[in-house]
């Protein structure tokens, strides 16, 4: 088990009332990130990454050590933002239940938000897509009136869409592989894989204007039931081996 982190905080006064911290535990790899808001802008301190499948043993150590090295506390954080899927389910709710916790414990407001859209927004595109594997993406579709939507679509659920996207965000091989083979002529822009710092900034005018998640009922983005809950329905054929 190993953590890669990164550390450059400033010697400088840091506000009580301006930090906020991030949490992405979707992906193959996740990270926390700590940064200062100020006057809408977003001021990146420090970030921690994660390795993946070590979220439930390395999530609340990685936030006490990046508190710790900031030199501050949780309980002077004005407000965190989740990335709340769609991605790994165990990662997801490894993610919300910290958060949940914590903000409980602290009166700290949360922000959740998309990976997919944090990754559109890296890439400046209305269109993006992530691997859900089972040869499958998490796909963000432009609507009409500067809207979107996300849906889990295979091939089969891909090719009837039309008008195609004209361009597409996309972060890893698998999706690009997918999309590639059913949607030739759209353009792939390849971006790294969206982070907490990625989400902290995007999250920032929702922070500023207390656009905060009721926790009660903050719940995992999915798109997509569990492995748990697909091959335990009655009836449902046993799980291959």
């Amino acid at each position: 088990m190993r953590l890669t982190r990164r550390f450059w905080f400033e010697e400088i006064a840091i506000s009580s009332q301006s930090l906020i911290l991030g949490i992405d535990t979707c992906g193959p790899s996740g990270s926390v990130a700590l940064a200062r808001l100020s006057e809408g802008d977003v001021e990146i301190l420090a970030q921690t990454e994660l390795a993946g499948r070590t979220y439930s043993a390395t999530l609340v150590t990685a936030i006490a050590e990046l508190l710790i090295q900031a030199r501050t506390s949780l309980s002077v954080l004005h407000a965190m933002v989740v990335v709340n899927g769609p991605g790994s389910f165990t990662g997801v709710r490894v993610g919300l239940s910290a958060v949940k916790g914590l903000a409980e414990a602290g009166s700290i407001g949360v922000v959740p938000v998309s990976r997919l859209e944090v990754l559109a927004d890296l890439a400046e595109l209305p269109c993006a897509a992530l691997d859900a594997h089972r040869n499958e993406v998490f796909l963000r579709l432009a609507e009409p009136g500067d809207q979107a939507r996300e849906l889990l679509a295979g091939r089969e659920e891909l090719i009837p869409i039309s008008p195609a996207p004209t361009r597409i965000a996309v972060c890893d091989d698998s999706a690009a592989a997918l999309l590639a083979s059913v949607w030739p002529a759209a353009a792939q822009v390849r971006t790294a894989p969206p982070t907490a710092a990625d989400a902290l900034k995007l999250c920032a005018p929702r922070i500023a204007a207390k656009t905060f998640a009721d926790v009660a009922l903050l719940d995992g983005h999915y798109l997509r039931r569990s492995d748990a809950e697909i091959f335990g329905e009655p009836g449902a054929p046993p799980r291959p081996r």
